[in-house]
């Protein structure tokens, strides 16, 4: 007996086997999830819980879309409940992708995008994004064109791997484009509320169609808790919701009370999220200016920096990677791993402890002074 057809197209995240297959006392900048502890109002919500551990409703327990609801400004029943975004996003394309769909994604963008747009059947088509690596509507029109089996599109800003966001008139160009063909659009904004500049503008801001996906995994600190959602038109969420209900029944239900712990005491657990980041970013940015003798730049939202590689690399990064790993001794990613558009880069994640991050990034400058 073999696997099923589609999973010849699946390969294991380059990320994970990165990670796994680090030696010991390697620095890891290769995950992206913060290095903080989880928030009080969390732990205090997973000590309290008593008696039954019961199941919920499939939709979710009605107080945690209530809060996820007015933090949005939003309805309740605009609200879809998930075990974290990628749960979310895989209930929506099974929900709303057959065979013979495409779906664009950013390129580079998030691996799991195109990795679950195959696992609906739908074939993922990449579109490029602009020098700075921001949203781009005339690349993403063009791909569009290009595209007559679009029945999904993806944006992702603050971007994971780049870092990279998207301007208010840019998100309202995408957006009317895909209003006008019918096509359901999904902003992933789970690194939104995760900046130390101006928080970027959202598709909240431009629109009233779309879906945005969230998840309490990066700005509230609780990337184990496997919760997210999205929000948005409800006719968009219901037959996700019935995908996800077979899928995993409900999320955990002690997870759920954590999450919605800390969704009601969200000023001061982002507040302290956004100072976790600052001590991060400083020590990198420190670390950085000293060993390579320029500053880097501040990214949109969240804790990666896109590192351009030495042109010695371009023909095999993740070769450059594994030398990185093993002799360099840090774990960081290669672009490629993002989309062919990631090629000239490797994505480093800052948010770990300050001081291995300052190692890190004495121990990835000597590369990049080789002759």
């Amino acid at each position: 007996m073999t696997p099923a057809g589609r999973m010849a197209q699946l390969r294991p995240s380059p990320i994970r086997a990165l990670s796994e297959g680090a030696p010991e006392g390697a620095v890891p900048m290769g995950l992206g999830e913060p290095g903080w502890a989880l928030p009080e109002p969390a732990r205090r919500a997973l000590a309290q819980q008593m008696g039954p551990c019961a199941y919920g409703p499939n939709a979710g327990l009605p107080q945690l879309r209530e809060a996820v609801a007015a933090f949005h400004g939003a309805r309740p029943d605009e609200v879809m409940l998930g075990c974290g975004s990628q749960g979310v996003l895989y209930a929506l394309f099974q929900a709303w992708l057959e065979p013979g769909d495409a779906v664009l994604v950013p390129d580079p963008g998030f691996l799991a995008y195109p990795a679950l747009a195959r696992l609906a059947g739908a074939e993922p088509v990449g579109y490029r994004l602009a020098a700075d690596f921001s949203l781009d509507p005339g690349a993403f029109r063009a791909a569009l064109d290009r595209t007559p089996a679009a029945k999904v599109a993806v944006v992702n800003h603050p971007g994971n791997p780049t870092g990279a966001g998207a301007s208010r008139e840019a998100l309202a160009e995408v957006a009317q484009a895909c209003t006008a063909r019918g096509i359901l659009l999904l902003s992933d904004e789970v690194y939104r509320e995760l900046c130390l500049g101006e928080r970027g503008p959202g598709l909240r801001d431009v629109t009233g169609t779309g879906l945005v996906l969230g998840s309490v995994s990066k700005a509230w600190g609780a990337p184990g808790l496997r919760v997210g959602w999205a929000m948005g038109e409800a006719a968009w969420l219901a037959p996700a919701r019935l995908v996800h209900a077979y899928m995993v029944t409900a999320p955990a239900r002690p997870a759920q009370l954590a999450a919605l712990a800390l969704l009601e005491a969200s000023p001061a657990v982002l507040a302290e999220a956004r100072t976790h980041l600052r001590l991060r970013w400083e020590a990198f940015a420190e670390a950085y200016a000293e060993a390579f003798g320029s500053s880097p730049r501040l990214s949109a939202g969240g804790f990666y920096h896109w590192q351009p590689l030495p042109a010695r690399a371009l023909a095999d990064p993740m070769a450059f990677c594994l030398r990185l790993r093993d002799e360099g001794g840090v774990v960081v990613v290669p672009g490629t791993a993002f989309g062919e558009g990631g090629r000239g880069h490797i994505r480093l994640s800052y948010a770990g402890d300050p001081g291995q991050i300052r190692e890190g990034v004495r121990r990835l400058a000597p590369f990049w002074r080789e002759s």
